[in-house]
């Protein structure tokens, strides 16, 4: 699969943190849409509900220096919990240490919020799929 030649360019320790997010966030939205941006900056797994970039409600988005949880729409998030961070007009970001912080409550709160408030609805049947939507040939290092 090409988005695991993707991950294999990270070191090790990131590499099974980024599939593990990746999993776990496939468990948790099995209809969704998987978006995959490997771009300059980051590598991105955007889980959607169509197979529009707007349209994703949460990415793990993985660079040499860690993997965050990116809610495209962050800003719109209710976060009663204070735990995001970022102050720009859209985007919201947790830093994730390890896959156990996607299954903490209050995490687990801002990922049913951000599907929530979804313009289009996340598909409650079917089965999502992955899209690899831009590769770019010019990328930061990885590791």
């Amino acid at each position: 699969m090409l988005a695991k030649s993707f991950i294999a360019k990270f070191e090790p320790r990131l590499q099974k943190l980024i599939g593990a997010a990746r999993r776990e966030l496939r468990r948790r939205f099995p209809t969704a849409v998987e978006v995959v941006y490997d771009n300059y900056n980051f590598l991105v797994f955007g889980f959607c509900t169509t197979e529009r970039p707007s349209d994703c409600f949460v990415s793990v988005a993985a660079q040499a220096k860690g993997v965050v949880l990116s809610f495209y729409w962050g800003v719109r998030v209710p976060d009663p919990h204070h735990l995001l961070l970022g102050s720009g007009n859209q985007n919201r970001f947790l830093r994730v240490p390890s896959v156990e912080m996607l299954r903490r409550p209050e995490v687990l709160e801002l990922l049913d919020a951000a599907v929530a408030q979804s313009k289009v609805p996340l598909s409650p049947q079917g089965r999502g799929y992955t899209l690899i939507k831009s590769i770019s040939v010019k990328q930061r290092l990885r590791r």
